[in-house]
């Protein structure tokens, strides 16, 4: 049985190799499937690691989505929130320290901080930048819940596997868009170190980037409670 003080350092760990190592591909130089990958393979090492410890939620819209469907309590999603908060924070320090080791100008790094408007690539406006993390994070979520609880023990054994593809297929679609956020805990540190390349707008942004995945996840939660759910 792991302590709660264990399962939080999990939390910080996982979520630290996820913002260090999906929003580092796109830091230093990494194309759409390149950093669709890191993201996805992050969370399948991070599911048969630190999975048994914690769950491996990695992300407060998980967390909550777990609450709403009773597999922890709201206290323990808060807790686990602020872990993996903090665990992406650490590790976008980690890149500002990188960035100010090498030829790369802090000023000019985004720090992979998601955008919408002017600062994205597809000049995605705020409304459909929501659409866009509220139904990647629906979809995102609602396998979470699904695979995990499957009755089939190969679904459940290998549901990291079917979580790191999902993780991959959702990247694909929103990095055009908004560089694809999904998670709270992703979106804030790089919103903060990013603040210079954007002139400050991403502070801004980051509130999208937390309200929307997280009703995505309660999205998610509703979906599977009322459809999806085995009832027996």
């Amino acid at each position: 049985m792991y302590s709660k003080t264990q399962k939080l350092i999990a939390e910080f760990l996982g979520t630290f190799g996820l913002v260090f190592f999906g929003c580092g591909t796109a830091i230093f130089g990494g194309n759409t499937l390149a950093i669709a990958v890191a993201f996805g393979l992050s969370i399948i090492v991070a599911a048969y690691t630190i999975g048994k410890i914690s769950g491996a939620h990695l992300n407060p819209a998980v967390s909550f989505a777990m609450a709403f469907d009773g597999r922890m309590s709201f206290g323990d999603a808060i807790m686990y929130s602020v872990a993996q908060i903090a665990g992406g924070a650490f590790a976008s320090l980690c890149h500002l320290v990188i960035v100010a080791c090498t030829s790369m100008k802090i000023k000019n790094c985004s720090f992979g901080a998601n955008t919408f408007g002017d600062y994205s690539g597809s000049g995605i406006n705020f409304f459909g930048a929501f659409i866009v993390e509220l139904i990647l994070t629906a979809v995102f979520v609602t396998v979470i819940l699904c695979v995990t609880a499957s009755k089939n023990e190969g679904t459940r054994n290998n549901a990291g596997i079917f979580i790191g593809v999902a993780l991959t297929f959702v990247h694909l679609v929103g990095i055009p868009l908004t560089g694809t956020s999904v998670n709270p805990a992703r979106s804030i540190g790089p919103a903060i170190f990013g603040a210079a390349a954007t002139s400050g707008w991403s502070l801004l942004y980051m509130l999208l980037f937390i309200v929307a995945p997280m009703c995505g996840a309660f999205v998610a939660a509703l979906l599977y409670a009322m459809v999806l759910k085995d009832k027996d």
